[in-house]
């Protein structure tokens, strides 16, 4: 079956929840994206600072070009990194569960199969906050080259190298505290 039919069966099995099998596991970026767009507000407040201050650029400017890229990448940066890690997933076989019986395969579950956790239910508690923090990484890249490149548009006159580095900065900082929910998952979980 090709890649466009796999998707777009997933995407009616989405949609149409009463088709969908019990066992077709987690598409993480439905999970994320309640926390990015729930994020979204304080994450523009300090990355506007940061940037302001960093840039030595008027708080008005900041806060428009903060926005504007944090919009995009939120709304397109994201959900773009998340297919392409879905589809290197189908194509090297993650779209199977191969088990967690061991540490290794249970490494393997959350990294290789973060975007679509398999249906391993009753490992849930820790699987999700495991990989969200995993899918960190990737979603971190996508926000800071996409928020880079938007930013180097509307702040044109500024040096481009300047702003790669300031944008990737916030976004260090605006990640780390990102990582606060899959670790608060985990606490009010009582760690299981």
């Amino acid at each position: 079956m090709s890649l466009l039919k796999k998707m777009t069966l997933i995407f009616l099995a989405l949609l149409l929840p009463g088709w969908a099998y019990a066992n077709a596991g987690v598409p993480m970026l439905f999970l994320a994206m309640p926390v990015f767009v729930f994020s979204l507000l304080p994450i523009i407040a300090i990355e506007t600072f940061y940037i302001s201050k960093s840039l030595e650029i008027r708080l008005w400017q900041s806060l428009k070009t903060v926005t504007v890229s944090n919009l995009i990448s939120t709304a397109v940066g994201i959900p773009l990194t998340w297919l392409l890690l879905v589809f290197v997933q189908t194509l090297t076989g993650g779209t199977s569960a191969h088990g967690i019986d061991s540490f290794i395969k249970k490494i393997g579950a959350v990294t290789w199969q973060a975007p679509w956790l398999m249906a391993y239910e009753k490992e849930f508690n820790w699987m999700i906050p495991a990989a969200g923090l995993f899918l960190l990484v990737p979603f971190f890249f996508a926000s800071w080259w996409t928020e880079s490149f938007v930013s180097k548009k509307m702040l044109h006159g500024l040096s481009s190298q300047k702003i790669n580095l300031k944008v990737r900065n916030a976004n260090l900082l605006t990640y780390g505290l990102l990582a606060t929910w899959p670790v608060a998952f985990w606490v009010f979980n009582g760690f299981k």
